[in-house]
C-alpha cells in the first residue's frame, strides 16, 4: 500500500525546557558548497534551497548545523534560505563548536577563545543575533571543562544563544559537566546529540538513561545509520562511496549489520513502508528522544522521515528489529 500523505509535524518540548521544536530536527549537514570541507557530495546553495523550504512546508521548525560542516558554508547556505523563507521567531536553529575551522593555534576546540571567536564567526555566517542552540561538537580533553562551561554561560548571558548541548561523548563525562555547571551556578547543558539507530544502540546503556533521568532533550544524529537502513544491504549511494567517517562507524560490524538491515527490509515489506520509515519510526520510539535529526539529499526523503512520525510498530515488529542486534565497540565520540 503507498504511504499516507505526511501531516503536519507535531511540535513537542525539547526535553524539560520551555522550548517547542519539530518532532523531527532537519540536519543541514548535506547542504554546502561540495568543494569546502570534507564532504563533496553536500548539495550547493541552488541545491539546498528547495530542501529547506520542502522542510519548512512539512512543519519542521528544527534545524541543525555546525560551524565546520562545508568550511562554514552549510552554516551561510541555511541561514540565507531560513531567513528568507520564514520570521526569526518561528524557526529554531542549532549549531556546533569544537572543529577546525583554521590553521595554527587556537583554530579548534573548546577553549575561551575558540568558542568567543566562533560563535561571532556562525551568527555573522547565519545572518541573525543568536542562535537557538549551541551545541559543543565533541569533548575537547585539552580544555578544563570548568573554562569551557563559563564561556558558554557567558555566550548565554550576552544573548548570543538561548540553550547550550552537547554532543557525542561519554556519559560519564555529560554527568560531570551537567555537575560542574551546577555546582558554579552556569548554565546547564539543556541537549544531547548523539549516535543512536538500530545498526548502533550503545547508547541505551548509560547515556539514553541519564538523559531521561536527568530531563535533557535527546536529538539523536544518523538515525538511519547515514543511509544503510534505507535500502537493500548490498545497494550503493554516492554518499557511501565518498564518506570516509561512515565506513569507520560500521567497517566492523559488517555481518551482525547485515541481519538487521534485512530484519528492517522485512518489517517493511509486512507494513507496506519503506525501510526509511520503519528504522526511523523506531527512534521516535525510544521514550528518551524528543527530536532525530534526519538529513535528506532527495526531496522524497523528507516526506518520508515526515510519514515516519505516524508510523507505530506493534511489540512483535520492534522485537523483530532489535533481535539481530549484537554489542558493538563504543564510537562516534570522535
Amino acid at each position: 500500500m503507498p504511504s499516507p500523505a505526511p501531516a503536519p509535524l507535531p511540535i513537542v518540548k525539547l526535553g524539560h525546557t520551555g522550548l517547542e521544536v519539530s518532532r523531527l530536527c532537519l540536519g543541514c549537514m548535506s547542504y554546502g558548497e561540495p568543494d569546502r570541507g570534507a564532504h563533496p557530495w553536500t548539495l550547493g546553495e541552488a541545491e539546498s534551497r528547495p530542501f529547506l523550504r520542502r522542510a519548512l512546508d512539512l512543519g519542521f521548525n528544527f534545524f541543525d548545523t555546525a560551524n565546520v560542516y562545508s568550511d562554514g558554508t552549510s552554516e551561510e547556505i541555511c541561514g540565507r534560505a531560513l531567513l528568507a523563507y520564514a520570521p526569526r521567531h518561528e524557526i529554531v536553529i542549532a549549531t556546533k563548536v569544537h572543529g577546525r575551522m583554521h590553521p595554527g593555534a587556537n583554530g579548534a576546540g573548546l577553549s575561551r577563545k575558540a568558542i568567543f571567536t566562533e560563535i561571532d564567526a556562525s551568527l555573522k555566517r547565519l545572518g541573525t543575533d543568536h542562535v537557538d542552540l549551541y551545541q559543543i561538537h565533541r569533548w575537547d580533553p585539552t580544555t578544563p571543562i570548568e573554562e569551557t562551561l563559563e564561556a558558554l554561560h557567558d555566550v548565554v548571558r550576552a544573548g548570543k544563544a538561548l540553550y547550550i548541548g552537547a554532543s557525542s561523548m561519554a556519559a560519564w563525562q555529560f554527568q560531570h559537566a551537567l555537575h560542574v555547571a551546577e555546582r558554579h551556578g552556569w548554565t546547564r547543558f539543556a541537549t544531547m546529540q548523539n549516535y543512536v539507530n538500530l545498526l548502533y544502540r550503545e547508547e541505551e546503556r548509560e547515556m539514553l538513561p541519564l538523559c531521561q533521568a536527568e530531563g535533557i532533550g535527546v536529538m539523536p544524529w544518523s538515525p538511519l545509520a547515514r543511509g544503510r537502513l534505507t535500502r537493500p544491504w548490498a545497494a550503493a549511494s554516492a554518499r557511501a562511496e565518498t564518506d570516509a567517517y561512515g565506513r569507520t562507524l560500521y567497517a566492523r560490524t559488517e555481518e551482525a549489520d547485515r541481519k538487521v538491515v534485512e530484519a528492517v527490509a522485512a518489517v517493511a515489506a509486512r507494513v507496506g513502508r519503506p525501510m526509511a520509515q520503519v528504522a526511523l519510526a523506531w527512534v521516535l520510539g525510544q521514550s528518551a528522544i524528543s527530536a532525530p535529526i534526519v538529513g535528506a539529499t532527495r526531496l522524497e526523503q523528507l516526506d518520508d522521515a515526515a510519514a515516519a512520525v505516524s508510523l507505530q510498530l506493534s511489540p512483535d515488529d520492534v522485537a523483530a528489529l532489535e533481535a539481530p542486534y549484537v554489542p558493538h565497540a563504543v564510537v562516534g565520540f570522535n
